[in-house]
């Protein structure tokens, strides 16, 4: 068999997952991002050098602000505690897609999608520096732990953080790790649509999956016609969001897909 090079994330993988028995929920958005596609070329006519998924993590940010500010929250000694921030981390790709970190943007809601798409660029070029934040620490030093104790290990550290509230900032462990949501986007790895996990310890309520823009038939006005197209996937934490929250954050989503010129603008706070 050709020999297979394992990522530092599929060793840790076996030790943060067990079988799949938490409440988790699921859903699906497609989204017609036609005009937004187009404000996008329009930026970057301007010397802007922004993405769809730029975009959508100012739309996260903002739908967590106005519109769904009851699930940025997490759960700590069995009760729900509300984050002050607004915080919306996106997966990036390292090493020619076969790694992955993870970027934090600071109230997002406050940020226009250029200075979202600045920030992003400017923390992953650091990260492929390795000058990377405290999330990835602790991946690193499970990679280090034999595998018979690999996982009590991180049973040990989530337990800490998570169950009792006690910050590790050594290992990238505080109250909001991966801040409020987590955007990713499959869509640069060919995929239409796909279900992210729940990252055991990361306090998040939803991770959000982003396909790639595709042309499609659909119905507009009785007519069928060719629309740029993407569909969103949501993976919820049961115990934070139900199809209620799902809703309210479908709606805004959408709402603002419709009118993108906005996320280009400094909100009315």
């Amino acid at each position: 068999m050709k020999n297979v090079k394992i990522s530092p994330w599929r060793i840790v993988s076996t030790a943060v997952y067990a079988a799949p028995n938490e409440g988790k929920i699921y859903g699906t958005l497609d989204l017609d991002v036609t005009d937004a596609v187009a404000s996008i070329h329009e930026e970057r006519e301007k010397g802007s050098r922004v993405t769809i998924t730029h975009l959508f993590t100012s739309i996260l940010g903002r739908a967590l602000y106005f519109d769904v500010p009851e699930v940025n929250a997490y759960l700590k000694r069995g009760k729900l505690v509300f984050r002050e921030n607004i915080d919306v981390t996106v997966a990036v790709n390292m090493g020619n897609g076969q790694e992955m970190s993870s970027i934090k943007i600071g109230n997002a809601h406050i940020k226009t999608v250029a200075e979202i798409g600045e920030e992003v660029r400017t923390k992953a070029a650091r990260h492929r520096q390795g000058d990377e934040d405290g999330t990835s620490n602790s991946k690193f030093l499970l990679v280090k732990i034999p595998w018979p104790f690999r996982r009590p290990a991180f049973l040990l550290i989530k337990f800490l953080n998570d169950n009792l509230g006690i910050s590790m900032p050594s290992l990238g462990l505080s109250n909001s790790p991966f801040g409020s949501i987590l955007l990713t986007n499959i869509g640069s790895h060919g995929l239409s649509t796909g279900h992210a996990a729940l990252f055991p310890g990361s306090k998040l309520p939803a991770v959000i999956v982003m396909g790639g823009v595709e042309e499609r038939p659909v119905v507009r006005n009785g007519e069928v016609v060719i629309r740029k197209m993407i569909t969103l996937s949501g993976t919820f934490d049961h115990r934070i969001m139900d199809g209620f929250h799902g809703g309210k954050l479908a709606a805004a989503v959408r709402r603002y897909v419709d009118q993108p010129k906005q996320l280009f603008e400094k909100p009315n706070l």
